[in-house]
């Protein structure tokens, strides 16, 4: 008897380091296989469509050097950024396995005064100075032959933008030379100096460059282009026009040449720039300000943009902080939504949101020769409002709001052969040498009614980290002007890549819930209103009819009409106290049963499994 336990227990043992030699055995000849399984829905974590794309280019070897401190030290910075290493680590690996063989991958460590911190230096990758004093390396190089490109320092803070990183440094070494962008803009985009004048008062210290310029200068040659350009250089590939105000015909028959001898050409219009008004106010105190239009161009490819009116949409409006931090409705400061988004264009396929503060609407319909694809624009339930009073007060603009029914085209692309919109030559020279009437080739033009959206603030959220300020996204506003530069510039692999940095969940059905709801909340207002007018107008009729000394004294029909007065004010408020409850009521019915579907779907499907899986097991030991 007692011979069997210990049979049991040997048996136990036996079978336990079996499992375990087996597990190890598969453990070690399953590591050289690096596959991952991605359950992100924009699958984050899986390299793109753009990366392959890319990596199957490589016709010669291109070595990427990984520089990775080993250090002993176990402080909370040092244990983050191994961790974030061996991220780093896992998509090199992916890389290597989709590059069939043409990628190769050392790992350094340069510890000081070592050939891998010499290396370090000469391939430009930089340590991080470290709280403690201590300098960690975690950057890369990429070399093909005698191109190289280096990322000085991988900061976790853009561990979203790594994979573009990283494709972007394996671009570059394939093609080393860089395409010329030109930006012309009256906005600062590439910084301001201090204005020692200013800085005295206290009032203006300077600028930085926006976002835009600085990642544009990663990627491209960027050159300053002046309003009052006679000619757009040569070398100039794509060319971005960013809120051109007060823009002259002169600079405009540039821009029309640039067009027609293959330049490819992106426009920021803006009917009411928030950052322009702002600039201006800063200096100059308050300053009426006007749009801005592309007049003469745009009139010739068939279209027109009205700079004193914007478009306001119930199911893109946004939440603004109003007085005393209060949110206030702003119904023309739009969230476009991938229901406004051309999502089978390459340059819009993977943005989910757009942010638009005060855009126009781009009308007409393309000349002979051109065709106009959309690539944003707003729902049926939208309305063209004065600019103004939509700047002033969104809450009146909901109060007299009365759907269009139309869909607003907010950004487009134009393709074909474009036509002059100076067929008399340049403006102001009779004796100019013979000008450009037609484009030989096809070219493409987009436009955008609105430049406030390139903007820092409106693109970016900045929060502060131990590895400095960090920039997020808000949206996908920066992503979509560089996905156009690039498509425009001829590369457009790295869009796919890009577009993953950011992605936005918005609650489209409780937004257009409450936009309905919001539209029969209207007409109850309306309603209320007339009620009252009317009511005021019988009052007043009422009062002219009285005679001299009866000005305050009621008749007995005033106070009728009063009593009447009073009685439709109080049933109407309690409709309107009945409206908002169902409003509220329905909102709220739909985020509960978003929230339990979320915290109890999963461990409910979870449960139903395990206890079909047991009852099955059971039957089948039962069947035994």
């Amino acid at each position: 008897m007692k011979r069997k336990p210990l049979e049991t227990l040997l048996y136990s043992a036996a079978g336990v380091a079996a499992m375990a030699i087996i597990l190890i055995a598969v453990n070690f000849l399953t590591s050289a296989v690096k596959q991952r399984v991605d359950l992100t829905r924009e699958q984050a974590y899986t390299l793109s469509p753009g990366t392959r794309a890319i990596l199957k280019k490589l016709d010669t070897p291109v070595k990427v050097r990984l520089y990775v401190s080993q250090t002993e030290a176990s402080t909370p910075e040092t244990v983050f950024l191994k961790g974030y290493a061996r991220k780093v680590e896992d998509l090199l690996s992916e890389y290597r396995q989709a590059a069939g063989g043409k990628l190769i991958i050392e790992k350094l460590d340069p510890q000081p005064d070592s050939d891998a911190e010499d290396s370090a230096r000469l391939d430009g990758v930089e340590g991080e100075m470290l709280q403690n004093g201590e300098k960690f390396y975690l950057g890369l190089s990429v070399g093909m032959l005698d191109a190289k490109q280096a990322i000085p320092f991988l900061a976790p803070n853009r561990e979203r933008q790594l994979e573009y990183d990283v494709s972007r440094a394996i671009s570059r070494v394939i093609s080393p030379e860089k395409p010329t962008v030109g930006i012309m803009s009256p906005l600062p985009v590439f910084g301001a100096p201090a204005n020692p004048m200013m800085a005295r008062m206290g009032q203006q210290q300077g600028s930085q460059p926006w976002a835009l310029v600085t990642e544009l200068k990663n990627d491209f040659t960027v050159k300053r282009v002046a309003m009052d350009v006679d000619k757009i250089d040569d070398d100039i590939k794509v060319l971005l026009v960013i809120h051109p105000r007060e823009i002259t015909d002169k600079a405009q028959f540039a821009i029309d040449q640039f067009v027609l001898r293959g330049g490819k050409l992106i426009a920021y219009l803006d009917p009411l720039p928030i950052i322009d008004s702002r600039e201006q106010n800063q200096m100059f105190g308050s300053i009426p300000n006007s749009g801005s239009n592309l007049e003469k161009l745009l009139k010739a490819w068939g279209f027109a943009m009205d700079t004193s009116k914007v478009v306001a949409d119930l199911n893109y409006k946004m939440q603004l902080g109003g007085r005393n931090g209060q949110p206030q409705e702003a119904p023309a400061f739009l969230s476009v939504t991938p229901d406004g988004i051309n999502g089978d264009d390459i340059v819009t396929s993977q943005i989910d949101n757009i942010w638009l503060p005060f855009a126009g609407a781009i009308t007409g319909t393309p000349v002979a020769g051109l065709t106009m694809v959309p690539l944003l624009k707003s729902t049926k339930q939208s309305q063209m409002v004065d600019g103004f009073m939509a700047n002033l007060s969104g809450e009146n603009i909901i109060k007299e709001f009365k759907p269009s029914g139309v869909e607003y085209i907010l950004g487009m692309r134009l393709k074909g052969k474009f036509k002059t919109a100076f067929p008399e030559g340049k403006p102001g020279e009779t004796n100019a040498a013979p000008a450009l009437k037609e484009s030989a080739q096809e070219n493409a033009v987009v436009l955008f009614s609105d430049a406030d959206m390139l903007f820092d603030n409106f693109a970016l959220r900045q929060m502060q980290s131990p590895f400095g300020t960090m920039s997020m996204a808000m949206n996908g506003n920066l992503n979509l002007a560089q996905n156009a530069v690039e498509q425009l510039s001829g590369d457009s692999n790295l869009i796919s890549v890009r577009s993953r940095a950011v992605q936005n969940r918005p609650f489209t059905v409780v937004k257009k819930m409450q936009a309905e709801a919001e539209a029969n909340y209207r007409s109850k207002i309306k309603e209320m209103e007339d009620s009252l007018a009317e009511t005021q107008r019988q009052l007043n009729e009422l009062q002219q009819k009285k005679e001299k000394g009866q000005r305050f004294i009621l008749s007995s029909e005033q106070q009728a009409a009063l009593e009447n007065f009073r009685k439709k004010e109080a049933e109407v408020k309690i409709k309107l106290k009945d409206e908002r409850k169902k409003l509220r009521r329905d909102i709220d019915s739909l985020e509960n049963r978003l929230k339990w579907f979320n915290i109890a779907a999963m461990p409910l499907v979870v449960s139903l499994s395990g206890v079909g899986l047991a009852l099955y097991k059971r039957k089948r030991t039962a069947a035994k």
